[in-house]
């Protein structure tokens, strides 16, 4: 699917799975198989580890009570004791900076515009692309030269991230407000929105052919959901005020969501 991050992925399907609501889910052989999860050693610890830090919860249910990746087949032991997991805000905030298109699925945007700026030596190349590939998932676009646009609240994270580093010294960070000018031409010059838009008519008809395909259904949502990881990668966040709510994104979102109660039904 994309994801090595075993860390990663464990916050990725609790919210795929769950959605908005942060409802418990049960990680299961199925769930294991779509997101190329173990529950090995590792995968404990790094579950233990997320529970720690409070980025999600557990709470010991019975495979009678409902949860979002519950099956008929394991529903028939009633009796039995089973573990799930649910994401926590902090959890969410978390994911939300590697997948910022989910940030306005449940937060509102505050209207805010966030401006980064910097300009690192090509000698310190280095230093350069490990900051790109830190802020990689932060909804950042190109707007000039040297200066980077999103509507996400980073700027905290941004410092936490370079405070006493080498880096610092060549950043500089803005929050603003919109005075005027065309919204509509700012968002495709920095975003690309009908590029964007493409991608997903691209992704629509891919699904498409999946659940036309003769696969299992476990099969078919590993590559329903294989192939929108992808998209999620390039997808900015940008909340309803800038694109509407009939952006097509939104749309993917909802899609998505009622392919996974046919499949995981």
């Amino acid at each position: 699917m994309g994801i090595k991050e075993r860390r990663t992925k464990i916050l990725l399907s609790l919210f795929l799975i769950a959605g908005v609501d942060f409802s418990d889910v049960a990680i299961d052989e199925r769930i294991q198989k779509v997101f190329d999860l173990t529950l090995n050693q590792k995968t404990r610890g790094t579950l233990s580890g997320l529970i720690k830090e409070g980025m999600i919860e557990k709470s010991t249910g019975h495979s009678g009570e409902e949860t979002k990746s519950t099956t008929p087949e394991s529903a028939q032991d009633s009796g039995q004791a089973r573990m799930t997991y649910h994401l926590t805000n902090r959890g969410f905030a978390e994911l939300s900076l590697e997948f910022s298109f989910f940030r306005y699925l449940k937060e509102k945007w505050d209207g805010k515009w966030r401006i980064i700026s910097y300009e690192i030596p090509e000698k310190k190349r280095e230093i350069r692309d490990r900051l790109r590939r830190e802020m990689q998932g932060w909804g950042l676009g190109p707007w000039h030269r040297s200066f980077w646009l999103t509507p996400h609240p980073i700027i905290g994270t941004l410092k936490e991230l370079v405070s006493q580093k080498e880096e610092e010294k060549y950043i500089q960070a803005f929050e603003s407000d919109h005075s005027f000018g065309d919204r509509e031409i700012l968002i495709e010059k920095v975003w690309g929105k009908t590029e964007l838009d493409k991608s997903y008519r691209a992704l629509f008809k891919k699904w498409h052919d999946v659940l036309s395909s003769d696969l299992p259904k476990t099969d078919k949502f590993k590559k329903v959901i294989s192939e929108y990881v992808d998209i999620l990668r390039q997808d900015p966040g940008l909340p309803k005020e800038l694109v509407g709510e009939g952006w097509i994104g939104f749309e993917g979102w909802n899609i998505f969501n009622e392919i996974k109660s046919i499949l995981l039904s």
